[in-house]
């Protein structure tokens, strides 16, 4: 038993979670699981290793100690990864049993399927070392598509902040949000 899921109930679980999602035409679909805090990229490699496949987010930040300063690679959103797979019993049993994994992100007791678009955006973000931080989550605001440059396309929020614009990107699932500045970005509305 893990976590308090026997296999026959976790095999249940995936069975009625396949029968309301039906096929995707995407490929395999994204989900985000609950880490231990400074676990994400430790249990992204280990994932990978098993064969299934994991994505962490990470920027680049720089830590300031009284005798020295460093440059670290974080992860994005902390205590979470991004799963892609085909949701099997054998696949949600894997995940949940690597060490620092805590839970699978559920809506109604069932994996919250992350849209293949929202994880794209947040890999271009990253991929172009965009400068980006941890952004409140939002539900309300004006939506906007990026015009040209390294973000094309990118779909997401404008805020007005004291400190100028921000384009703000949400991972709906995990209630988990990052900013971008908006300068430089030709903006339209959607």
């Amino acid at each position: 038993m893990i976590e308090g899921l026997s296999q026959e109930k976790a095999g249940a679980e995936i069975a009625a979670w396949h029968a309301d999602t039906g096929t995707l035409s995407e490929g395999q679909p994204w989900f985000a699981i609950q880490t231990r805090a400074k676990h994400e990229k430790k249990i992204a490699s280990e994932l990978n290793r098993c064969g299934v496949t994991a994505f962490v987010p990470t920027q680049r930040e720089t830590r300031r100690w009284s005798d020295r300063k460093k440059t670290l690679e974080v992860a994005l959103f902390s205590c979470y990864a991004f799963v892609q797979a085909e949701l099997n019993e054998k696949v949600y049993l894997r995940v949940l049993q690597t060490p620092g994994v805590l839970r699978w992100v559920c809506f109604n007791g069932r994996p919250s399927q992350i849209p293949h678009a929202q994880i794209e955006a947040v890999r271009q973000i990253v991929g172009n070392s965009v400068p980006c931080s941890p952004y409140q989550f939002l539900k309300a605001g004006d939506r906007v598509r990026v015009r040209g440059g390294c973000l094309e396309g990118l779909e997401c929020v404008l805020v007005s902040e004291p400190d100028g614009r921000k384009l703000v990107l949400s991972i709906e699932p995990l209630q988990r949000s990052i900013s971008i500045a908006a300068d430089g970005y030709e903006l339209e509305p959607l």
